[in-house]
């Protein structure tokens, strides 16, 4: 008689164990990539902060720590000025200047102006960019307002600085070859939770001249 075929008993167990094996893999690389996005969006927004500021993306202006090393040159430009408040914080908000045309490279102070319409202490912070988006990386800043949160006292009126200059480099980048006006745009945003400090001093007895840069 022959002999009927025989089924070895462990194949089914092994593969079984197989892809559960496969399965565990799997499921531990989607664990891990689900944990690399979830820190990356953690990471994202103050890396992309600090890309703008490094490279100048999306208008993003530089911070200087001293004027250009070769000193103004002939070109001029114009560089108007905005302002904006955002919803919730009671101030008005305005340059003193609404325009200036300055050289290339050529140290300039301006000031704004902020009243806190309200009858209680508020607090702001200025988010800024300058347009064209594209000259972000050649608008340098020695000083302003915006480096640090303001805090108002009821019905204050101050007069805020910036100082700054564009980068004589510019003229060696072609795609800004008929430039001839940058605006530099503030949007003063409130702050829920300000810092404990004493109230700034007004800057405007700083008049004689371009203020030093911070620090």
């Amino acid at each position: 008689m022959d002999r009927e075929p025989t089924i070895s008993q462990d194949v089914t167990p092994k593969a079984v164990r197989r892809g559960l094996g496969r399965d565990a893999f799997v499921a531990s690389i989607c664990g891990g990539v689900v944990a690399l996005m979830v820190g990356a969006s953690y990471a994202a927004v103050p890396f992309y902060n600090w890309f703008c500021r490094a490279t100048g993306f999306n208008g993003t202006t530089q911070v200087a720590t001293s004027a250009p090393a070769t000193g103004p040159i002939a070109r001029k430009i114009a560089v108007r000025f905005d302002s904006n408040v955002a919803p919730g914080l009671p101030w008005k908000f305005e340059p003193e200047q609404t325009e200036v045309e300055v050289n290339i490279g050529q140290v300039t102070t301006i000031y704004y102006t902020v009243t806190n319409q309200a009858a209680r202490t508020t607090a702001g912070q200025a988010a800024y960019n300058v347009a064209p988006l594209t000259v972000g990386s050649y608008f340098q800043k020695i000083n302003c307002f915006c480096f640090t949160e303001q805090t108002m006292a009821p019905g204050e009126k101050r007069e805020m600085p910036v100082v700054f200059y564009v980068d004589p480099s510019i003229v060696d980048d072609h795609d800004n070859d008929g430039l001839g006006t940058i605006t530099l745009s503030y949007t003063f945003y409130p702050v829920k939770d300000p810092v404990v400090k004493p109230l700034a001093s007004g800057d405007d007895d700083k008049r004689k001249g371009n203020l030093q840069p911070p620090g």
